[in-house]
């Protein structure tokens, strides 16, 4: 899959970030989330992506094959 890109010491994430982030658009980021494949919570009205679940997209990993 992709290399991993995250910042270092940044805890969390806005779909806008990742997109920028990883050179993915934002709908498609959208997409990973709706499908399960990308964590994230809602936070009011922000939706933010943990580095680590980030991290563990990128990689490949899934949770739920744990």
């Amino acid at each position: 899959m992709m290399q991993e890109t995250v910042t270092p010491n940044k805890r969390a994430y806005s779909i806008k970030e990742v997109a920028q982030e990883t050179s993915l658009s934002q709908p498609f980021v959208r997409l990973e989330i709706k499908r399960g494949k990308l964590k994230a919570r809602k936070f009011g009205t922000r939706t933010l992506i943990t580095a680590e679940n980030l991290s563990n997209y990128l990689n490949g990993e899934n949770e739920d094959e744990k």
